[in-house]
């Protein structure tokens, strides 16, 4: 592929790159020499449920495994200890070692649902950052000042607050930039929240003598609100685990908006096609409603198949437009015992069914009449339900689940 069509593929829905000419020098000299680049993802294993708002990088680095480069999908099972202080108003907490294994195991049977496994190389930086010993860790540290640090708005925000930075926080985007000079990194991407970070990777990456990598900075997600950042605290999300039926409806209720932004953005559609699709919407020869369509199915295909998004249409229809009940709902046991004569609290109920994160969202959905047992709608959270066999508890639009009484 010539390198003018690679960077229109690479700078495609991304926000910023930095080092567009070290890129193109890059290029040039992998295809010269017939070898791949390195394109590194760095992600410390702290949040193992993945979304779609953290399939963005994950498509673009996709798009470079399709054009023959190397991804390196690096684990950050040391720097996860220290935690990124990104856009945090106090210190992390630390990760135990069971807790990084665990989480970083997740992460990796997660992303190889979009990255091709046969093309990534998962590295942890432990490999390299738990051989520095303390004289190392002072020459890596004299490359950067205080004042440096606190350019950093988060870190800047918490001195003025007079809200305590421990200096073990300044350690985590210097490892970081440790982590391009270990592997050697041509490109590293991520999102726009994270530049400070990818850009002292280019500066050590200097310091050791290396050419330093191009940034790619990818836009943050808008969620299911068209308004937050994807977030599962938001309860805006659409999770790459979640059943397909969820997975389509939740994105069958995407603000029209979006739809393009979507295609473009957590999509292996051809970059002709998707701007079909948004030039479409813009000029009103493409209803949003079969666009809206065409993307349900093809986020649900890419995280299962075909047969599967056909079913998930099939459901959407069934439920959705005619007003009927999914066919396979979770099945939720409820002992008698449990019950007070035959009744349980409405928020205690909804919460059983696991349908709902956390009790606060369970209030605040009954207050909004989002909640229904045996399709009655309920709107206060101040009384008792009768538990029946069988009965259906339905949250929203998409979400049902079926009492059993034992």
């Amino acid at each position: 592929m010539e390198i003018a069509e690679q960077l229109e593929i690479i700078k495609r829905g991304s926000s910023e790159m930095i080092g567009e000419d070290d890129l193109v020098d890059k290029l040039k000299e992998a295809k010269k020499e017939d070898r791949p680049l390195k394109v590194k993802l760095g992600l410390d294993p702290t949040a193992p449920d993945i979304h779609l708002g953290h399939t963005v990088v994950l498509q673009k680095l996709k798009q470079f495994q399709d054009m023959g480069h190397e991804v390196y999908l690096l684990i950050g099972d040391f720097t996860g200890k220290i935690g990124d202080p990104t856009g945090k108003s106090e210190t992390r907490q630390q990760l135990t070692d069971e807790e990084v294994k665990k989480n970083a195991e997740t992460y990796k049977e997660q992303m190889f649902k979009v990255l091709d496994s046969e093309k990534t190389k998962v590295v942890f930086n432990s490999e390299w950052l738990s051989d520095l010993d303390f004289s190392d860790a002072i020459e890596l540290s004299s490359q950067y000042t205080v004042a440096r640090m606190l350019e950093r708005e988060d870190f800047s925000n918490r001195y003025q607050n007079n809200q305590p930075i421990s200096i073990h926080e300044f350690f985590y985007p210097i490892l970081q930039a440790y982590d391009s000079v270990a592997i050697e990194a041509d490109v590293e991407l991520g999102g726009t929240d994270q530049k400070f970070n990818l850009l002292a990777g280019r500066k050590l990456q200097k310091e050791y003598g290396q050419q330093p990598q191009a940034i790619i900075m990818m836009p943050l997600l808008e969620g299911l609100d068209g308004v937050n950042k994807m977030s599962k605290s938001k309860d805006n999300y659409i999770g790459i685990d979640e059943a397909p039926s969820e997975m389509y409806g939740k994105t069958m209720s995407l603000p029209d908006e979006l739809i393009g932004r979507y295609f473009e953005l957590v999509t292996d559609l051809a970059g002709d096609e998707v701007e079909t699709i948004k030039s479409g919407l813009e000029d009103g020869s493409y209803h949003p409603m079969k666009a809206k369509k065409k993307l349900a199915r093809t986020i649900v295909a890419e995280y299962y198949d075909e047969e599967v998004a056909e079913q998930a249409a099939q459901e959407f229809q069934k439920v959705f437009k005619q007003g009927g009940t999914p066919d396979d709902i979770d099945e939720i046991v409820i002992k008698k015992e449990e019950l007070e004569n035959g009744e349980m609290w409405i928020v205690d109920l909804v919460d059983a069914t696991g349908l709902v994160d956390s009790k606060s969202q369970i209030r605040r959905l009954i207050k909004q009449g989002a909640v229904r047992f045996n399709d009655e709608k309920y709107e206060k959270i101040n009384i008792d339900i009768e538990v029946e066999d069988e009965m259906i508890v339905r949250v929203g639009k998409k979400r049902f689940a079926k009492i059993i009484l034992k």
